[in-house]
């Protein structure tokens, strides 16, 4: 059998990283092929790729065995590519009919839209995918699945040849999972190609046909899912080798510093409990939309648990702001640090000094002197690299940037230190320089939590690991336990291998 769409040699960079090196894919009419990959393997790089959102630098797309180039997304669809992604791209303001026919709306002589074609194409639509929605309901009255549902339809009122599944049960209930599961034999049946994307092990082995594995932007293998097993899927995708050397540490851990009770969220996180030490590193650990950077969120008072308790130094905090964290000692270095954890017009003194005002104010008046003594002081500790502490932090580099929101927080003298992805786009060198100060903090008695998506950051870095999986946390992961493939079964909710 000829596949539908095939990719080959396809590679794309950006500053810094190779997204995907010469990785390669094959679709095929009336199969699901499923595509896995940890966090970071170039899974939705390659979903833009195919959607003509990014363009390769290398590499070939083949539909139906002829070259193809999709220069814009205009052109994949064109070309029968679509992708439904966790978040439905629709418009809660106009009905199903005009959400399912937005841009190729049937029309009249005239050259005015024909409702009544468009009801009635809708209508077909949702009956060929077996959905018994109005056409003329508004979509913001609908929920999740059914939004899922108007998607596919709009798909197939492109005559879609291939469809890209992207993480499509996240939010999705069991028996909204079923009735998707029916769905996509429903487009089998038809003749699509279908590209899935999940990190659940159960979902693939439950409806895909094939399978292709990423890692760290390559292709890994591929092969059927009949000739597979769980360990050896796993294995693929951890199975890389580590090439950062990490720094050798004392793990002089002390006594509890932090102790987290009972955290829940309505609807991000549910029964957190951890204690964290004083000169400890605590990993987290877990898939997209696990729930980490939530609870990390809720600890630093950006949003509000609904019930539990935090103790620092078994006195209970309540924690209902950011000025409320600070105080109490904790410190959060998001994972966007471009939107959340720093003003890229401002210089990068004032961006270091800016949660201690009260340090180097007198009177009500900033003194000049002590905000770049004090800015000094700590970036000097992380070694930045910057022309001068009065250059635009925007002007920057990613790793230096984040050297400067580390630095800022550093200077309010914390407790607790919550890194969240703290090397995510940055280059080797600039990793290797966060990491050993990371084991610094930790030898000076601070105690810090490292949320991270690299297995061997995490393995290199934590003295623990929290494995967490939709909102809840599922392993604590110490000694000979941690490994690659103890973290990925845990967080995708497989088995522990005996």
């Amino acid at each position: 059998m000829k596949p539908v769409l095939s990719l080959r040699g396809i590679s794309k960079s950006f500053p810094g990283v190779k997204a995907l090196q010469g990785v390669q894919i094959d679709l095929f009419a009336g199969q699901v092929t499923a595509l896995i990959g940890e966090n970071g393997a170039g899974k939705s790089t390659i979903v833009k790729v195919l959607t003509g959102i990014y363009q390769p630098e290398e590499g070939t797309i083949e539909i139906d065995g002829k070259p193809v180039r999709f220069a814009t997304a205009q052109d994949a669809q064109r070309a029968g590519v679509t992708a439904i992604h966790q978040e439905t791209v629709l418009f809660d303001e106009l009905s199903v009919a005009e959400n399912i026919w937005l841009g190729h709306a049937p029309r009249t002589r005239l050259g005015l839209i024909d409702r009544r074609a468009m009801r009635a194409g809708a209508q077909r639509l949702l009956a060929s995918i077996g959905a018994t929605l109005n056409p003329d309901l508004r979509l913001g009255d609908l929920g999740i699945a059914s939004k899922h549902l108007v998607a596919i339809a709009r798909a197939l009122s492109t005559e879609a040849r291939v469809v890209i599944l992207d993480e499509p049960t996240a939010a999705l209930s069991h028996k909204e999972i079923n009735e998707l599961y029916d769905l996509v034999e429903t487009l089998k049946a038809q003749g699509k190609a279908i590209l899935f994307i999940s990190h659940k092990f159960d979902e693939v082995f439950r409806i895909a046909d094939r399978y292709t594995v990423f890692r760290d932007g390559q292709f890994i293998g591929a092969g059927a899912i009949a000739d597979a097993t769980e360990g050896q899927l796993v294995q693929m995708m951890v199975g890389r080798s580590v090439d950062q050397i990490f720094p050798q540490r004392s793990h002089n851990i002390g006594p509890p510093v932090l102790t987290v009770v009972g955290y829940n969220h309505p609807t991000e996180f549910a029964d957190i409990g951890f204690t964290l030490h004083r000169g400890e590193i605590l990993g987290f650990y877990g898939l997209v939309g696990a729930g980490r950077s939530e609870v990390m969120q809720a600890l630093f008072g950006i949003t509000t648990p609904s019930k539990g308790a935090v103790r620092i130094d078994d006195q209970v905090r309540v924690i209902r702001s950011t000025h409320e964290a600070i105080a109490a000692g904790i410190v959060y270095v998001p994972e966007d640090r471009g939107r959340q954890g720093a003003i890229r017009g401002l210089p990068i003194f004032q961006n270091v000094t800016l949660p201690s005002l009260t340090r180097t104010s007198r009177a009500g008046f900033l003194q000049l002197a002590e905000e770049f003594r004090l800015s000094r002081e700590y970036t000097q500790r992380l070694d930045l690299r910057a022309s001068s502490l009065d250059q635009e932090l925007g002007l920057l580099s990613g790793g230096n940037q984040q050297k400067v929101v580390i630095a800022k927080w550093l200077a309010t003298k914390p407790r607790v230190i919550i890194l969240d992805e703290p090397t995510k786009g940055i280059d080797i060198g600039s990793k290797a320089a966060v990491h050993e100060f990371m084991a610094e903090l930790a030898a000076e008695g601070l105690a810090v939590i490292m949320v991270s998506s690299e297995i061997p950051e995490v393995l290199g870095m934590s003295d623990r690991v929290i494995v967490m999986r939709e909102g809840r946390i599922i392993d604590e992961v110490t000694g000979a336990r941690m490994t690659p493939e103890t973290l990925v079964r845990a967080a995708a909710g497989l088995a522990e291998a005996a």
